[in-house]
């Protein structure tokens, strides 16, 4: 089952890999859509994928790379609409 999600990272996660990171991660679970810092210090992402490779991409999510530190990620789930080619960092 395919399925879309917004989703918001809180804590240090820029300056530190952490777009860069998802992109790997979105390549290992064949997620597409996009990560951006925003101006307020949070990485945003929309993707779209299997269900259950989602999942799996969130709890990657939570943990992020060596020099991130995750205070939180939030997720709202959107309808899936088959937006994206590819992963792309914006």
């Amino acid at each position: 089952m395919k399925a879309k999600y917004k989703i918001t990272v809180k804590g240090s996660v820029q300056g530190v890999g952490y777009r860069y990171f998802c992109y790997r991660k979105a390549k290992e679970y064949s997620v597409k859509g996009y990560a951006k810092n925003n101006f307020n210090g949070n990485v945003d992402l929309v993707v779209e994928g299997e269900k259950g490779l989602l999942s799996d991409f969130i709890n990657d999510l939570k943990i992020g790379p060596a020099n991130a530190y995750v205070n939180s990620v939030s997720v709202e789930e959107l309808e899936f609409n088959n937006e994206f080619l590819d992963f792309t960092i914006s």
